[in-house]
């Protein structure tokens, strides 16, 4: 084999390393939707997301459970706290993004019926770039979810 040919040959490589890498995508793991009080009117959905493709953003969420998802983020000013809707969530390449009480989380809003430990909840994250990913939430008492994340 020449040079060209051996060059040639490690630039294809290289090639579908990157093609299979961007073609996982983010993936979603430990995905919990909070249980929630009789009348409640919202839920928080927390999850982490693992994205070993390119840089993406998660650019919004739906769900039969709900009449909106919306990103949020738990943030401080002034010394209060207080949740602020985002546009997106960056998910820089190969990295790891939390959503977690107190942090990051799907919001979900006007929810349909309570949400009781023991439940699933259908939902559809979608990507700026990444393919949607649809998910089966189980909703757990936040007490103990808290405890061990």
């Amino acid at each position: 084999m020449n040079t060209t040919t051996g060059r040639c040959l490690a630039c294809l490589a290289a090639f579908g390393a990157l093609a299979s890498a961007a073609a996982q995508g983010p993936t979603i793991s430990a995905a919990w939707v909070r249980a929630t009080p009789p009348g409640a009117s919202t839920a928080a959905a927390y999850f982490t997301i693992t994205n070993s493709a390119a840089a993406d953003r998660l650019i919004g969420a739906e769900s039969p459970a709900a009449r909106e998802l919306q990103l949020h983020a738990q943030v401080d000013e002034n010394g209060l706290r207080h949740m602020r809707q985002l546009a997106d969530i960056p998910l820089p390449a190969g990295a790891t993004v939390r959503l977690t009480a107190g942090g990051l989380h799907v919001m979900l809003m006007d929810i349909a019926a309570p949400l009781k430990p023991g439940d699933h909840v259908a939902m559809t994250l979608h990507f700026a770039n990444a393919a949607d990913i649809e998910l089966h939430v189980p909703v757990q008492d936040g007490r103990a979810m808290t405890e061990h994340h």
